[in-house]
């Protein structure tokens, strides 16, 4: 590997690293996804870095596939020589491969190559739905997945040597985590660079990969997604406002096009949850964005989105910090987030303030409804120094979003 690829500098994310370290040098495939631009070549350097600090001279194969000198790997058998090709026989072997779904039938190669306990392989993806398809299919259990996100607001304010206040906390609100903001100005010159982050993301991950004729008709799908964050979804309702405009798009392709998002983790899905009957619903999810920032970018940062933005914000947190989330139902009330982790459950309301009695009945007494013991909290934009409310904490959100665990 040529010594320059690691960069000199590199902004640490040990929750990631902390994650991985265990599973160094077992035969097994480390999937490192997420949404382009969040950081997970910069996760790949951090690793061959603390690699090379336990053994000096490690054999380490790096090949990422945004790079034009690796243009001529094209499918399996290309990938499958060419590391072949760079493998020491008599040592551990770190292969490191960077944006493999532009890669044709890239599993092939990976399963070949891990027949060879000393191989030791790591890869990145941008593609949720063909990750998990083609290795579930051609490696079940013989992979482990790692989730990276754009920087939670932690790691937000050590990236850009930032103080928790008000003022950062809304720097975070309106332009993001993604990582490489750190080298721009937090004004309109970041959101030209989130503009740019989304088109690629569109046109390379979701248009061009999946052949879409309709591109204008994505566009608005995806605007009509983030004026709709913390809404249940329906796709006939879309279809049907579709066709007052003199637009036909039947439900299914509506739901086509949402899974395509989903997969280039543009968005995420939350599903609607029972919380009495323990099932989930077939439809009705929301729908929340990966980088808020993008989601700015795209269709405007104003005062009156604080709310969708905060529950956002939260979900997202809820995401880094390992949790499933989901959207709960009880009767006719709703759970904003039910949220499973390790056989544990918290329930997580979020409100922009408490600032009347019937809001403040509503966000503590759905809460108070649900029959179990597990830890409930109310996340709010207020700032408050009390202590619970029947056994349910409120927080404010500062103080949310630096929470390592929730107990």
């Amino acid at each position: 590997m040529r010594n320059h690829i690691i960069p000199s500098s590199l902004k640490e994310r040990p929750n990631y690293i902390e994650q991985i370290r265990p599973y160094i040098k077992k035969n097994l495939i480390k999937v490192i996804s997420g949404q382009r631009r969040v950081g997970k070549s910069y996760l790949l350097f951090q690793l061959m870095k603390l690699i090379q600090s336990s053994e000096e001279t490690a054999n380490i194969i790096y090949i990422n596939m945004e790079d034009l000198q690796f243009d001529f790997i094209k499918n399996a058998t290309d990938l499958n020589e060419y590391i072949l090709s760079q493998l020491k026989s008599d040592e551990h072997n770190y292969i490191f491969i960077d944006e493999i779904q532009d890669i044709i039938d890239f599993e092939k190669a990976l399963r070949s190559l891990l027949l060879d306990e000393k191989n030791d392989l790591y890869i990145t993806g941008s593609n949720a739905k063909m990750l998990s398809g083609e290795l579930a299919t051609f490696l079940s259990g013989r992979y482990i997945e790692f989730n990276v996100y754009s920087l939670s607001y932690p790691e937000f304010l050590s990236f850009h040597q930032l103080k928790d206040n008000d003022q950062s906390l809304a720097h975070y609100f309106k332009y993001g985590g993604l990582p490489y903001l750190i080298n721009l100005p937090l004004n309109d010159q970041a959101f030209e660079y989130l503009k740019s982050v989304y088109s690629t993301i569109i046109f390379r991950d979701v248009v061009s990969r999946y052949s879409l004729r309709n591109s204008l008709f994505l566009e608005k799908l995806v605007l009509f997604l983030a004026d709709s964050i913390g809404s249940l979804f329906s796709a006939k309702r879309i279809s049907d406002f579709l066709k007052s405009q003199q637009t036909n798009l039947a439900p299914h392709q509506i739901q086509l096009y949402n899974s395509y998002l989903t997969s280039a983790f543009i968005i995420h899905e939350a599903g609607r949850y029972d919380i009495i009957g323990k099932k989930i619903f077939e439809s009705g999810s929301k729908f929340y964005f990966e980088n808020t920032g993008l989601r700015n970018a795209i269709i405007g940062y104003k005062p009156n989105d604080l709310g969708k933005i905060l529950e956002n914000v939260v979900y997202n947190h809820l995401l880094f910090l390992g949790y499933q989330v989901k959207v709960g139902t009880m009767n006719t009330q709703e759970i904003d987030f039910v949220c499973e982790r390790n056989g544990e459950i918290v329930y997580v309301q979020v409100a922009l303030r408490l600032e009347n009695q019937n809001t403040i009945d509503r966000e503590f007494g759905n809460l108070l409804a649900i029959p179990d013991n597990y830890p409930k909290l109310v996340v709010t934009n207020d700032q408050f120094d009390g202590n619970t409310q029947q056994g349910i904490r409120h927080l404010y959100i500062r103080d949310f979003l630096m929470l390592e665990a929730i107990v």
